[in-house]
This record gives C-alpha cells, sequence and structure tokens, in this order.
C-alpha cells in the first residue's frame, strides 16, 4: 500500500490529522492539506492514488475540487465526505464521477475499506492505461461490469489478465449475473476482437439437425443437403465460440465437442477431411460441473478441457454493496435506451432498492430500472398483491414504516436528518420508531465512530 498515496483535504485540523493517522495505520501514505488548492499540485493523469475530500469548505469546496481533478484525469477516484447527511448531494456527486460517498461520522474501518478498494481500481486504470497503449484500443470493462466490490474488482482483473491469452474459458454464474456479458468482454478486448463472436445456444440446438448445425455438411451428405454449408464452428475461424449453458449439451454431442477442442479441427457430415479450427472456446453454466460431472450428466474429461481458466460471476447477493451505483447505472443505460431525458432517481428509491433481494440478479434489476424510466410502478406484484389483503390503517401503517426505515439506512442511522427529511419532529420520530420497533443501531455502523 505504501507505493500509493490518499490526498486528504478537510479544513479542519483536528479531524484532519485524526482521519490520516487513522489511514496511515491502515498502511496508506497519506498526504494532509487544508485547502483543495494545495492538493491538486499533486494531481496529474499519472499519479498513483485516490482523494478524499471534505464537501463543505470555505474558498474552493469538495464538488469543485473533484471537477478540477477530473479535468486533470477523470479516472481518479474522489471520495467525498460531509457532515450534512445531504443523499441528494450524494446522488448527484455520484452521478458527476465521484468514486464514493461517507457521510460523518464514520468508522476508520468504513473509510479504510473504502479507501482499498478505490486504490485497486486505481491501480487497475493505471495498468490497463499502459496495456491499451501497447494493444491500441479502448478498455470499457468497468462500464460493462460496474462495481467497486473485491468480488467485482477481482472479475475485472482476472478477465483483463485472461483476454490477452487464447486460453479456454468456463464462466459460472446464476441465471442473470451477467455471464455473456463477460464473455463479450474477453471478446473484446483480445486479439481477436475483429473476429467473428459466435454464440451457440447449447439448450435450443435443433436435435435432428444438431451435427450440420456445428460442422457443416457438404452437398449430398443427407437427403435435403443440396449444397455444402458451413456450421457455426467454422463461421467463427479466428474469433470466439460462446457454448451458452454448456450444461446443456446432449451427452451424445460432449464426445465430439471434446475431440473438437482437443485436435482444433472439424469434419463435416459427408466428408472425410478435417477442416482446420482457429477458434477459442467459452462456455457457461448456472450449474456445478463438477456435480454434474459426478453425477454422471456432463462428462468429466470435457469439463477438464473447458476450464483451463473459471471465472465466477458474482450473484447480486454476493455484492450488495454494488446495487444502488448499479442501478442508477442501468437508469442512465435506459434512459438512453428510450430516448428519455436523464432522469433523477429520488433517495427513498435508492434506499428501496438497496434493501430488496434480487434473485434474478442484473437482469432483475436492469428490468426494475426500465420500469422506473418508463414510469411503471416501482414496487414488485408481490407486494402490491400483499397490500390488497390489508385495510387502509395497515398500508398506510406499513407505508410510513417504510419510509422510516428507509430514512435511516440513507441517513446511516443518524436521527437529526431523518427527522429533518421528513418534515416531523424529533419527539414524533422517536413515537413512531417505538411504535414500529426500530432501532437506530440496526441502519448504522458498529464502530466508535469519529
Amino acid at each position: 500500500m505504501k507505493a500509493s498515496t490518499i490526498l486528504l483535504v478537510d479544513d479542519e485540523d483536528e479531524l484532519r490529522r485524526s482521519v490520516a493517522q487513522s489511514l496511515d495505520l491502515s498502511g496508506f501514505t497519506v498526504r494532509d492539506f487544508a485547502s483543495g488548492g494545495r492538493a491538486l499540485d499533486f494531481v496529474s493523469q499519472g499519479f498513483n492514488g485516490v482523494v478524499i475530500t471534505d464537501i463543505r469548505m470555505p474558498g474552493m469546496d469538495g464538488m469543485t475540487l473533484m471537477s478540477r481533478i477530473r479535468d486533470v484525469d477523470p479516472d481518479i477516484p474522489v471520495i467525498l465526505t460531509t457532515g450534512h447527511g445531504d443523499v441528494q448531494l450524494a446522488v448527484r456527486a455520484m452521478r458527476e464521477g465521484a468514486y464514493d460517498f461517507i457521510e460523518k461520522p464514520f468508522t476508520p474501518q468504513h473509510l479504510a475499506d473504502m479507501a482499498g478498494r478505490a486504490m485497486d481500481r486505481r491501480r487497475l486504470v493505471l495498468e490497463n492505461r499502459e496495456l491499451r497503449a501497447v494493444a491500441g484500443k479502448r478498455d470499457d470493462i468497468e462500464a460493462r461490469l460496474p462495481g467497486r466490490t473485491a468480488v467485482m474488482v477481482d472479475l475485472r482483473y482476472r478477465i483483463r489478465a485472461v483476454a490477452a491469452t487464447d486460453a479456454d474459458v468456463l464462466i459460472i454464474g446464476e441465471t442473470g449475473a451477467g455471464k455473456e456479458v463477460v464473455a463479450r468482454a474477453l471478446h473484446d478486448i483480445s486479439q481477436r476482437a475483429m473476429k467473428p463472436f459466435i454464440v451457440i445456444n447449447c439448450a435450443a440446438l435443433p436435435e435432428a439437425l444438431i451435427e450440420s448445425e456445428l460442422f457443416g455438411h457438404e452437398a449430398g451428405a443427407f437427403p435435403g443437403a443440396l449444397r455444402a454449408r458451413f456450421g457455426k464452428f467454422e463461421h467463427a475461424r479466428g474469433g470466439t465460440v460462446l457454448l451458452d449453458e454448456i450444461g446443456s449439451m446432449p451427452f451424445e454431442l460432449q464426445a465430439k465437442l471434446l475431440r473438437v477442442i482437443q485436435d482444433r479441427s472439424i469434419t463435416r457430415l459427408g466428408s472425410n477431411e478435417a477442416v482446420p479450427l482457429d477458434v477459442r472456446f467459452i462456455a457457461t453454466s448456472k450449474a456445478d460441473l463438477e456435480g454434474e460431472a459426478a453425477a454422471g450428466r456432463f462428462r468429466a474429461d470435457l469439463l477438464y478441457r473447458l476450464n483451463v481458466v473459471t471465472l465466477r460471476v458474482p450473484a447480486l447477493k454476493a455484492r450488495l454493496e454494488d446495487v444502488p451505483l448499479l442501478f442508477l447505472h442501468l437508469v442512465d443505460e435506459a434512459c438512453a435506451r428510450y430516448r428519455r431525458d436523464k432522469i433523477e432517481v429520488p433517495p427513498s428509491v435508492i434506499a428501496d432498492i438497496a434493501r430488496r433481494d434480487w434473485p434474478g440478479n442484473v437482469r432483475e434489476l436492469r428490468n426494475a430500472a426500465d420500469r422506473f424510466v418508463l414510469g411503471l410502478a416501482h414496487e414488485t406484484g408481490e407486494e402490491a398483491a400483499d397490500d390488497t389483503e390489508k385495510t387502509l390503517a395497515e398500508r398506510v401503517s406499513g407505508y410510513e414504516r417504510k419510509l422510516i426505515e428507509r430514512a435511516l439506512t440513507a441517513h446511516n442511522g443518524s436521527l437529526k436528518p431523518v427527522y429533518e427529511s421528513l418534515g416531523i419532529g424529533r419527539k414524533t420520530l422517536y413515537e413512531k420508531m417505538q411504535k414500529y420497533g426500530l432501532d437506530r443501531h440496526d441502519h448504522a455502523a458498529d464502530e466508535k465512530p469519529y
């Protein structure tokens, strides 16, 4: 960590020294400044580090400092701190390029973890700039696979490391997690990017013509074969073949696929001549193929040929911290897709999104973003169905409880911004929290704050 630097900016001397000391104890090299102008002297395109700055400062405030930093290099992570608990300002800051936002009082560990993830991101940016300079191409992996959690940083790192090789790859992940996005990213930043990317849905191959679809055939190979035809493998020459949901491939065909992967050649139906095949194979599966192989439903030898490298795409439940920012990203995508002006997402919606389970993963979250942009109901069908069975008083109470919970979550359990944002008094908030059994400590960090 000592090779990277944190530029810490805060006009409160005592707090700044305390934060700098805690970050130093966490293994970071820290330079602290009372004003943004002095910190800018250390910012450059090659700056190896991150910036942590207060928002509310005399002279140059944190938002202005962030804007000036982005003018120099938009990929320098900027973490904003504030004592005002303004969630709307947090959303605006993230939209304008802030890496993250943290409200005072915060715990030393929370800030150190956030800074560590930002350091990892900056390190990867600098490394990939060097790679792009060599390859002469743009790397947009982070735009395709956004996320600041350790699992996503690691996944992007592994994609970049593997893409430059011709190693076959097995991608494992739940339905909707983004396996095909990973596969396309591997192809697009590889040396094969200008060649075909052929997707084969192994679960939808026509049983009667499956071999012809994959391997091709010569004229007269079977009734109706009036002329020779290239199969999908030959169409992918020089490029990449994606075997989507490989676990669904018929067991009998798996032996023939194994031979193709081993020999990198195919033989068309009706021919005895082997055709050399220059392709890279990427396979995806939502099932545990090792378990399938142990049960005799998938060939173990094919598995070992395919999983030269295995990439695991995390489910959303494994990276819940990414959900709010990912939702904002998907909303922006939906606005562009439906030709709508950019939409501001209310803090209450973001808080609700962050609290939900997403069993359908990114695909389900994308659908929610689409519905939000199209002005359709944000609540799920299940919630709506539950409400129809409740009395009016129960519905009002349930809605009131949700609003308070969301506000507590958005303000990290800090009560003053909660009752101010809800437009009620402190006593009223206490009474309602007692009524609904809410505890602010359930929405705040456990460690002792600054």
